[in-house]
């Protein structure tokens, strides 16, 4: 049985405001659509992704910027994050995990150590290592986004 994930629903404040951000970022308006004063959907496609997410009004009932750890996996990291600060996304600085495998958990789209960041170590993978490098980043409401970098996908991926 394939199970595909196709859509993730965003909790958004502004409608508008989130659009505005992600068309910037990039991502592919599939869908804008109002059917009365309190519903409306849009939907976006990051490029290359198979999976789109919706947001709008009357769509969910989560907290606007309740929603953390969305991955983007990008095949080159700096020149990803390069492109989002030169669509004027506000993009954290390149870091990896001190002890080499990410499995720390997220606060508020940043990747988390316990009480600081002693596990996060600035710049990419030494080895450049698939699922080795990460960079962070928020929409306007606070839903957190992680850029994962892998140029050779896992067996089965």
């Amino acid at each position: 049985m394939d199970l595909k994930l196709e859509v993730i629903v965003l909790p958004v404040s502004d409608v508008d405001r989130a659009k505005s951000f992600y068309q910037a970022a990039g991502f592919r308006l599939d869908i804008d659509l109002v059917a009365g004063e309190d519903y409306r959907v849009v939907q976006f496609t990051p490029p290359g992704s198979e999976c789109s997410i919706i947001l709008g009004k009357g769509v969910t009932s989560a907290a606007p910027g309740s929603f953390q750890g969305l991955y983007l996996i990008v095949f080159d990291i700096e020149e990803a994050r390069a492109e989002l600060i030169g669509r004027g996304v506000e993009v954290g600085e390149v870091f990896h995990d001190a002890g080499g495998i990410f499995d720390h958990g997220h606060d508020a789209g940043e990747v988390t150590y316990g009480a600081g960041d002693e596990g996060r170590v600035g710049g990419p993978h030494p080895a450049r290592a698939d699922y080795g490098s990460y960079a962070t980043f928020r929409d306007p409401d606070g839903n957190g986004w992680v850029l994962q970098e892998v140029k050779k996908r896992a067996p089965g991926r």
